[in-house]
């Protein structure tokens, strides 16, 4: 009877030195490997600052073009603000807008809108609307006409 006792595991642990990596080589690997990744993330930090300058200068640029502001305000809307928006940048302009000659225009309450539409129906009612002095004379012109083509110039006329 034989006395071997060993695991078959052990067995797995037996590998050849050569395909084994020496630790500095590895090493050394993981540190270019890093490097690259920094380089990257670099890059793409910058593209981003890039970018978002790009989509801030942008916004500004047809907020100002909207209100009809000299776009030269750009540089110092883009100084003040850190986060730039629609809503910032008219933030800003509500504030700082007489710098350039802007003025707030006057907020219209309710009312005065209602007020505003209805004098609107009443200029088109007046203005479209038929005065009796043009019906009557209409009705002279119908009644006095000698001819049939003399009431047909006078219905397509009207």
């Amino acid at each position: 009877m034989s006395n071997n006792y060993w695991d078959e595991d052990e067995d797995d642990q037996d590998t050849d030195t050569e395909t084994q990596m020496d630790g500095s080589d590895l090493l050394k690997k993981l540190r270019k490997a890093k490097r690259n990744d920094e380089k990257r993330i670099k890059e793409l930090t910058e593209q981003l600052e890039g970018l978002s300058k790009v989509q801030r200068e942008r916004v500004v640029k047809e907020v100002l073009e909207k209100k009809g502001v000299n776009l030269k305000a750009q540089r110092l809307i883009l100084k003040d603000l850190d986060e730039v928006s629609e809503e910032s940048v008219n933030n800003w302009l509500d504030d700082n807008g007489d710098l350039f000659g802007l003025t707030k225009a006057p907020e219209v309450s309710e009312e005065q809108e209602l007020n505003r539409a209805a004098l609107r129906q009443q200029d088109v009612v007046t203005q479209l609307g038929t005065t009796p002095d043009k019906a009557q004379d209409l009705m002279n012109r119908v009644m006095n006409a000698a001819s049939a083509e003399e009431l047909t110039q006078l219905i397509q006329g009207n």
